[in-house]
């Protein structure tokens, strides 16, 4: 027995030094992939959601709108693209054309969403952020030791029909390392990193660690997801997940945060896995920046300790208000990496008539501020989207808060049966309400009763 052990860890030293061998100890670092930019590709995916249907299914509207949004960008950007179509469905293939032909680091997501959603963690938040990554290869232009492809895969939902195809028709071959990203966002998230192969999962926990997040290995989503046809095929294949309806226990929300006993994504297959409520946008940022930074240490080289950095967050997410009203927020910061700095808050995008004040308007990183958005009476009814942004001495950051102003009929009455979004103020026995987490009313859930979901004003 100790023999096996010890021969088990000497083939995954090997394996790491030998697949994974850094091209010089003076590589460039891994970027830093901007959650602001990943966030809006999310807006974007979930506006195509709403006009095709509610949905990004694979075969309908929705997916092939998302699919030329992404390889809109890809092209823009310099990458050799190409879609393969299949019945059903149809994959994007990204080639980066700098670098050597092989052998081919991969990295993939499924595209696709349920027929009853817009799909936004499963699998927008995947999808954006390798596409975030992808565009950080083109900004950067590094010195490539492997050939980089990338994959947005159709009908993942319908059984891996997308990724199965590519691989019978030979699309493993040459691939030395695939990785997948499903559903790197989870509200409730948990840090899953894929235990399939040692040396790579090694290299995500190594990221992780020096961040300061724990992992577990990821075994839930085992041959359910769109690695399973390139392990079947004799690749090495690695990856992270944020969980799906499993619910989180009392010991994961020790470390991770979040609530136990809730499901990590609510919103799993269901109509309500829409942006911006249903992503978490610091375990997105750590999940996208884990995918550079073993992107880079496979195809680049050795990579840099990450430096100072934060995440940031701003809850609640929207707000609904009548003309003349007031919303409030609160941006808060963590620091993931190195040490704490301090970080200006302003704001941009709100319309003539609306004023965001911030307090204090300049914070270290890992403390937060308190946001005040004031509507002038004037202000037209509409969704306006505002970006509240942290200028860091070292790393920018931004989130989108939604604001909604009514077209002037004031607080309404509560009334059960009816979807609130968080913000949205009414009256209930002649006191007013601000919801504080969006909810579909029911009878029993009047305002008084439940200060969980409403704040008295």
């Amino acid at each position: 027995m100790i023999r096996r052990i010890l021969g088990s860890a000497l083939a995954a030293a090997l394996a790491l030094t030998c697949l994974f061998a850094p091209a010089s100890a003076n590589a460039a670092a891994a970027p830093d992939i901007p959650v602001g930019s990943i966030t809006a590709h999310l807006s974007q995916l979930q506006s195509i959601a709403s006009a095709n249907g509610g949905n990004r299914a694979s075969g309908r509207p929705g997916f092939t709108a998302s699919l030329n949004y992404i390889k809109g960008r890809l092209d823009a950007a310099g990458y050799t693209t190409r879609v393969q179509s299949f019945t059903g469905g149809s994959n994007l293939i990204a080639d980066w054309p700098s670098g050597p032909s092989g052998p081919t680091v991969m990295l993939g997501a499924h595209l696709d969403s349920v027929a009853s959603g817009p799909g936004i963690n499963d699998n927008g938040t995947g999808s954006a952020s390798l596409l975030e990554v992808a565009l950080a290869v083109s900004a950067q232009r590094p010195s490539l030791t492997k050939h980089v492809r990338f994959a947005w895969w159709g009908a993942e939902e319908q059984g891996l029909v997308g990724s199965r195809y590519y691989v019978q028709n030979g699309g493993a071959s040459g691939v030395e390392a695939y990785l997948n990203f499903d559903m790197t966002g989870s509200p409730n998230p948990g840090y899953f990193v894929y235990d399939d192969d040692a040396a790579l999962q090694q290299l995500f926990n190594s990221y992780y660690s020096s961040i300061g997040v724990p992992t577990e290995p990821e075994r839930v989503g085992d041959g359910r997801s769109d690695h399973a046809p390139f392990k079947s095929a004799g690749v090495r294949v690695g990856g992270v997940f944020t969980g799906a309806s499993e619910r989180k226990t009392a010991a994961q929300a020790a470390k991770w945060g979040g609530q136990a006993n809730q499901s990590f994504d609510r919103c799993y297959h269901s109509a309500c896995d829409t942006y911006p409520s249903n992503v978490n946008t610091t375990a997105l940022d750590r999940n996208a920046d884990a995918a550079a930074h073993v992107l880079w240490a496979l195809a680049v080289g050795t990579v840099n300790p990450p430096g100072n950095d934060y995440s940031m967050t701003v809850s609640p997410s929207s707000a609904t208000v009548s003309a003349g009203q007031s919303a409030s927020a609160t941006v808060a910061t963590q620091v993931t990496s190195g040490n704490a700095q301090t970080v200006a808050l302003s704001s941009s995008g709100a319309p003539a008539g609306v004023s965001v004040s911030f307090s204090p308007a300049s914070i270290q990183s890992g403390q937060s501020s308190a946001v005040s958005i004031a509507v002038g009476a004037s202000v037209p009814a509409g969704t306006y989207p505002i970006t509240l942004s942290g200028d860091g001495a070292t790393v920018d950051r931004s989130v989108t808060f939604s604001l909604t102003v009514g077209g002037g009929g004031g607080e309404t009455s509560w009334a059960p049966y009816t979807a609130y979004q968080a913000g949205a103020t009414v009256t209930y026995q002649g006191v007013s309400y601000r919801c504080l987490q969006g909810h579909t009313s029911l009878p029993g859930w009047e305002p008084p009763n439940v200060p969980a979901l409403w704040q008295r004003l």
